[in-house]
């Protein structure tokens, strides 16, 4: 393989995942590869860590913290490959996770994006949150993956050993071609961090690009090393990226309909958390809308410059939420496949 691998790690104040993960990074056997680490203004030691004891490493320096979003943009800016690898600072590798991927999006020029399968680090038989065996997402806007829904995650038992077209690839280990990085224009800034990588996979499929889920490849991701997963800053970002997300990408008619729908689930949401006496974060619902409400003239310019299509591949026809809470089908196999577009 002579394609150019650029493997790109954004960090901040993540020393202790450098420590332990970035040699097994180093291991990769892959021929042609670029090891990059952009710090988004850290304050613990992780720069002179990489300094003293990873030479061959590229650092590029941010003196602010842009969050994950622009932060990937202004590192991915000073890198020229062919393949962009985004990895997250806690996911554990194996010698040979390039390869396989590599080798499927070179089988077809559609393929623009795809994502190891991802199991979690500390119950390694177990499906990670963040990505599992490919996202997918239903009509209303709610993300889920193969392996994990809503907060269900699944045993591996090799029932997703097989490589298939998905909606979204995680931003935990997010390889795409540059050309599609560029062409799309990278990840939306504005949304900081979640739900990133799933805006920018639905405009790569309104170009008419795959995103697509490699079997063969498997990570070890330990999650919510930066914002725990129970977190109001992570609950707004949710909440505000997802609606922002949604105003993007769906046509005018059909986007009128979900966001006013999405308005009354959400604030059935505001209402668990009252209830639970988790106060903050229903305060963060709110504060998301009102964010929603800020930006949507800017989000509107930003929808002008997508095409958007209604027959997108990896739409769950039907609601998720419905399907988990009502029905009880609380695995991806659960599902009736003919409800996918």
């Amino acid at each position: 393989m002579n394609k150019q691998v650029a493997v790109v790690i954004l960090n901040w104040n993540g020393r202790a995942y450098l420590e332990q993960f970035l040699p097994l990074v180093c291991a990769s056997t892959y021929p042609n590869i670029t090891i990059i680490v952009g710090d988004n203004a850290s304050t613990d030691t992780s720069v002179a860590f990489i300094r003293t004891h990873f030479p061959q490493v590229t650092l590029i320096e941010h003196k602010v913290n842009y969050g994950f979003a622009e932060g990937y943009n202004r590192t991915l800016q000073q890198v020229k490959a062919d393949y962009f690898v985004l990895l997250n600072s806690d996911v554990e590798v194996s010698s040979r996770w390039i390869e396989p991927i590599i080798q499927v999006m070179e089988s077809e020029p559609t393929i623009a994006a795809a994502q190891p399968k991802i199991l979690a680090y500390q119950q390694r038989h177990i499906f990670e949150h963040a990505g599992a065996a490919g996202g997918y997402i239903d009509w209303l806007g709610y993300p889920f993956c193969a392996g994990r829904i809503l907060d269900q995650v699944e045993t591996d038992q090799q029932q997703y050993q097989h490589d298939k077209e998905i909606f979204w690839a995680s931003g935990a280990a997010l390889f795409i071609k540059r050309k599609a990085w560029e062409e799309a224009g990278g990840f939306d800034p504005d949304f900081f961090a979640h739900m990133e990588e799933i805006d920018l996979c639905w405009r790569l499929k309104q170009r008419g690009y795959k995103i697509v889920y490699c079997a063969a490849s498997c990570v070890y991701h330990i999650g919510g090393g930066t914002l725990q997963k129970e977190n109001p800053f992570k609950t707004y970002l949710n909440f505000r990226n997802n609606l922002f997300m949604l105003q993007k990408n769906l046509p005018f008619g059909k986007a009128v309909c979900v966001i006013f729908i999405r308005f009354w689930l959400d604030f059935i949401a505001l209402l668990r958390f009252l209830l639970s006496g988790k106060r903050k974060d229903a305060l963060a619902i709110s504060k998301a809308h009102i964010s929603f409400f800020r930006n949507f003239g800017k989000t509107m310019k930003k929808r002008k410059l997508i095409k958007q299509q209604t027959n997108i591949t990896g739409v769950y026809k039907a609601s998720i939420i419905w399907a988990y809470f009502v029905l009880g089908r609380k695995k991806f196999t659960q599902l009736n496949p003919k409800k996918f577009s």
